[in-house]
Formats: C-alpha cells, sequence, structure tokens
C-alpha cells in the first residue's frame, strides 16, 4: 500500500524516518529522506518492519530501543514514532478505498537515555505538518529542516536554560514547584520557549492530583505580588518578584555542577530526581498529618520535617489545597502554618 519514510538529526548523531499502512502484513515501508550510510537504513528498515508486524506501533506514542546498526556508535537508542497527520485522516474518511499515507519517523541518538525525552519527540512529532501531497519542494524546504533539529529543539531547551541562569535556576524551580505564574520579557523566540519548556518539565503536574494543581494555579494567580518577571534584555535574565529556598538552592547546585559535563541527558534525570524527591517530601508530610490528626507528638513531627526539609513553603500550600475539605487535616495544617510563621 501507498506507504512513506523521513528522516532528519541535528548533532551529527544519525536519524531516519519511514511510514506505513498497516493491515496484518500487507504495507510496505518506502524512504522518504534520511541522513543514514544505506546499509544502516536497509538494517533500519528491518527493525522498524518487525516492530510493524507485530503491532508495536500505536499512532502518536514513540518508543525508545536498542538498534544494532553498521555505524560506528554499534549499538544506538532509536525512537520511533508512527503518526497519521489530522487532516490525512480526514481525507481517508472521505475517500473510502483511499489509503492515507502513515509516517513512521526515527531520530537515533548514542544510547537509549533518549527514553527520558519520549514525551518531548512525541510533541515534537506531532507539530510536524504533513500535506496530503507532499511535493520536493515541501519536502526540501519544511520537513528536511524540521527533522534534522530535532536534538536541539526538543533535547537541548533543559541544558540551554541551566547554562543561561545557572545559580538563578532556583528561583525558576521554586516558581515551577510552587505554580507561580511567570512572565518573560524582551527574549526571543527560542529563549521564551526553552523556559516554558523547563517549567512545564520541573512541575508536578500529572504527579499531583489534577484539582490540587488547579487550586494551586488559582490561589498563586490571585496573589498577583507572587508572579515571577523574567527579563532576558540583558546577557544575564534578570528576575522580579522571585522567591526560593533552600531545597531549589540545593538542587540548582546539582545542575550547575553538571553542567560543565554539557550532556543533556544527565539534566533531564536531575530534574527527574528533582520532582521525586519533591513528591516523597509531600507524602511523608501527609502521613505526618493523618497521624497529627489524632497525637500532639507527630504534629512536633510535622513541625521539625517542615523546619529541616528546605521545602516547608511549597509543602504547606499544597497540602492546604489537598486537604481543604478535610476539617480534621485544616485544622492540624493552620496549626503548622501558625508555628512556621513564628
Amino acid at each position: 500500500r501507498s506507504s512513506q519514510q523521513g528522516a532528519g538529526s541535528g548533532d551529527g548523531s544519525p536519524s531516519s524516518a519511514a511510514a506505513e499502512t498497516p493491515s496484518g502484513e500487507d504495507f510496505s515501508l518506502s524512504l522518504l529522506d534520511t541522513n543514514l550510510p544505506a546499509e544502516a537504513e536497509i538494517e533500519l528498515r528491518s527493525f522498524i518492519t518487525k516492530r510493524l508486524t507485530k503491532g508495536a506501533l500505536f499512532d502518536g506514542m514513540g518508543n525508545v530501543a536498542s538498534v544494532g546498526l553498521s555505524i560506528p556508535e554499534y549499538k544506538v537508542g532509536c525512537y520511533y514514532c508512527r503518526f497519521q497527520h489530522e487532516n490525512l485522516l480526514e481525507m481517508a474518511t472521505l475517500e473510502s478505498d483511499a489509503n492515507a499515507p502513515e509516517y513512521v519517523v526515527c531520530f537515533l541518538g548514542g544510547s537509549e537515555k533518549e527514553d527520558t525525552f519520549r514525551l518531548e519527540l512525541d510533541k515534537y512529532i506531532q507539530s510536524l505538518k504533513i500535506n496530503h501531497d507532499l511535493a520536493q519542494k515541501t519536502l526540501e524546504t519544511y520537513v528536511n529542516p524540521y527533522l534534522r533539529s530535532w536534538f536541539e529543539n526538543a533535547i537541548c531547551p533543559i541544558q540551554r536554560v541551566v547554562q543561561l541562569f545557572q545559580e538563578k535556576l532556583a528561583f525558576l524551580l521554586h516558581a515551577a514547584l510552587s505554580y507561580t505564574p511567570v512572565e518573560v520579557k524582551n527574549a526571543d523566540e527560542r529563549t521564551e520557549k526553552d523556559i516554558s519548556r523547563f517549567l512545564a518539565a520541573a512541575s508536578l503536574q500529572g504527579l499531583v492530583q489534577e484539582g490540587t494543581m488547579t487550586s494551586l494555579c488559582i490561589a498563586m494567580t490571585e496573589e498577583q505580588h507572587k508572579s515571577m518577571i523574567i527579563d532576558c534584555s540583558g546577557p544575564q535574565p534578570q528576575l522580579h518578584n522571585a522567591g526560593s529556598n533552600r531545597f531549589c538552592e540545593d538542587w540548582m547546585h546539582a545542575f550547575v555542577n553538571g553542567a560543565e559535563g554539557g550532556n543533556p541527558f544527565l539534566f533531564r534525570q536531575i530534574l527527574e530526581n528533582f520532582k521525586l524527591k519533591a513528591i516523597q517530601d509531600i507524602n511523608n508530610l501527609k502521613r505526618f498529618i493523618r497521624q497529627a490528626e489524632m497525637n500532639h507528638y507527630a504534629l512536633f513531627k510535622c513541625y521539625m520535617f517542615l523546619k529541616n526539609c528546605g521545602s516547608g513553603d511549597i509543602l504547606l500550600k499544597i497540602v492546604k489545597v489537598e486537604h481543604a475539605e478535610m476539617p480534621e487535616a485544616r485544622n492540624v495544617v493552620t496549626v503548622l502554618e501558625e508555628f512556621m510563621r513564628e
């Protein structure tokens, strides 16, 4: 059946892509674009064909696997994603006999660490607009450059933000954890997008209850004096109305120390560890609060935990929102707030 394939890589690491229309085994793969050597491209196509035959590719959801190719890196990490553009889906329903082409895009890097950026790469593929009639001009002027910049645009934003903010990164981490609104001024488009992506990656969205997150966002938006402004008009970003705490400052040092190696995958792992520790602290505090509803010593443990964890200001806000409808827990939080103020 009518099928196609496309590829690109931004940082010198190889990258390739393919397309298909699966129906049992009734599909074919044809090369749309690649910067892989011919032998490696055939090996990659064979790998993707096996995955397609097994039905292992779901539309719009990427996978990461280790692939053995005839290139110097030996085994490389391969992110691969099957997709069909929405407009093509509409055309397929209009023309019942016609099968709109589907695509498989593959990005290859030095290891399987691409898995840490799988969601970013999924979004990157979703932003790729493919016309039904893919002319050579469209391929050369839009599709190829877009695919070849995958590493720079999807993998490197966190690294660029760390290098730009340095010690001021603590304020950005604090804003992400506390759902503080952030305004970016006088920045170029790429920098503004990088900051937005960093904040999204550093927030606990998806890890705390959705209702809690919404309530926190509303509360922080209502406190206008808490909005943080980042002015990028100078060589170093200037921050206004910025907050921080010991927890974020400690993690900032982990990022800055990691900057010497310049490995974007290391930064992402540090970011995931940062969020994991924040979630662990929230869960510990909730457990202490449940105990403190009936035990005054547990209330003291809550207080000591908030004092020593380095992020008591944020944790208290999160549990206050989550326990708003629970009278006993709300009373415990009110007492903790008074102690923390004193």
